[in-house]
């Protein structure tokens, strides 16, 4: 139970690991997700309140479309509700894969069941029992909460005009090239130096000219040449 992260392989043979979320967050999301709803509920109930009978109708249909299609809207366009994005959280597929509409609806739909008898027991008592953190719903809809991979945005490369390199490289050796370009301006200059020289047979240079030569060789694989 305290070890929260998951680990799966997708089709492409690609290792994710997922850091499931727990009551405690979900729960702070539902709240954010609640102020909200109660918000757009006053906004309709208001004005609607002036056409009598009439507005009493459509004020029930408004609510009831916001009640059960809130959610799902957001999971759809953003794999998240406000509440959930400002927590950090998103909804998936277990088995990793963006959340699908027909799943959305199924465990938000079975939100009554969770939250039956009241205050969403049923649902924390399974969240409590399972070790995936799943209430009724996701359990139905073979979905989990999990908190968002933080984007790494990589550092530009130096710029440094591109060149054919002389000969293909492999992944390995496209990497360890692109890898070494992004951290050129962190190393010192003897070090850069010492890198670089290891290629001098590829490069047929030394010293700065070594490391210029390697960083026009990454900048031509950053354009998506050679792969």
């Amino acid at each position: 139970m305290l070890d929260t992260i998951r680990s799966y392989e997708t089709p492409e043979g690609v290792a994710l690991s997922l850091r499931l979320a727990g009551p405690v967050v979900r729960s702070c999301a539902w709240a954010i997700d609640m102020l909200i709803r109660a918000g757009l509920y006053l906004a309709i109930a208001i004005p609607f309140s002036f056409l009598g009978g009439l507005g009493f109708g459509l004020s029930l249909v408004l609510f009831f479309l916001i009640e059960w299609f809130y959610p799902v809207l957001f999971e759809m366009r953003q794999g998240a509700t406000p509440g959930k994005k400002a927590m950090g959280l998103e909804v998936i597929q277990d088995n990793g894969t963006p959340v699908s509409w027909s799943a959305s609806l199924i465990r938000n739909l079975l939100r009554a069941a969770d939250f039956l008898p009241f205050l969403y027991a049923a649902g924390l008592v399974s969240m409590l029992l399972n070790r995936n953190f799943q209430r009724l719903g996701d359990l139905a809809a073979g979905t989990l909460v999990v908190y968002r991979s933080r984007v790494v945005e990589r550092p530009a490369l130096p710029d440094v005009p591109p060149v054919h390199p002389p000969m293909q490289f492999v992944s390995e050796e496209k990497r360890s090239l692109l890898e070494f370009a992004e951290r050129a301006p962190q190393l010192t200059q003897a070090r850069r130096i010492e890198l670089a020289e290891i290629l001098t047979d590829l490069t047929n240079q030394r010293g700065e000219a070594a490391v210029h030569e390697l960083l026009a060789y990454a900048g031509w694989l950053a354009q998506g040449q050679g792969r």
